[in-house]
């Protein structure tokens, strides 16, 4: 049975990982489950970019395009490479200050959205350092205590691909894929625009 997205909603503390196919709609539902953990916390919404486009136009104007009709109260961190680290900044430094006397900050929860990765995962391939940052983000997704949604492309249901390089990325985002499922609250899969829920939190 296909969850609705209006059934769908971010929760404290949730961390919600976001899959689908290209053009599938996973990014808008995971944007739109922010939109309204915004509305009714009043918080900050974190949006961390891992595209690498500095030479690639193609990608550069796709870029533009998710920036045209992103909120323009969101800010932006652009991280091709270290997001564990990136995802501390946010979340963990909040932690810290909310334990502290900064009354703004505790009248702000954040929120943030990794969009997407699959980029991400073939920068890491890319740089040679997959193993080393893979383990990083796992063991920092044990320790945010603020709302995150990652998003992802689906690439595991066709062929096996030809090439060695692009084996090498379907097997490792597809075993990212599943370690982070396991160790999440959530899961939805986006197809046509239509989300369905995989895993849900405990109620």
């Amino acid at each position: 049975m296909v969850t609705q997205i209006r059934d769908i909603q971010l929760q404290a503390e949730v961390k919600h990982l976001v899959l689908g196919g290209a053009r599938s709609g996973k990014s808008a539902f995971a944007e739109s489950m922010l939109l309204d953990w915004q509305k009714k916390s009043g918080g900050r919404v974190v949006y961390i970019a891992t595209s690498n486009h500095r030479n690639d136009a193609e990608m550069l104007k796709r870029v533009e395009h998710h920036k045209s009709y992103r909120p323009v109260d969101w800010e932006t961190v652009e991280e091709p490479i270290y997001l564990a680290k990136a995802l501390k900044s946010v979340c963990l430094d909040l932690s810290q200050k909310q334990m502290t006397h900064t009354e703004s900050i505790l009248d702000a929860p954040v929120a943030v959205i990794v969009d997407c990765l699959t980029l991400w995962m073939l920068n890491i391939i890319e740089a040679d350092c997959r193993k080393q940052q893979t383990e990083r983000l796992l063991q920092t997704l044990k320790h945010l205590r603020c709302p995150v949604v990652l998003v992802s492309n689906e690439v595991g249901l066709g062929v096996v691909p030809m090439g060695k390089l692009s084996r090498e990325f379907v097997d490792e985002i597809g075993r990212l894929h599943q370690a982070i499922a396991a160790q999440v609250e959530a899961v939805t899969f986006v197809t046509a625009g239509l989300p369905m829920s995989l895993k849900s939190p405990s109620k």
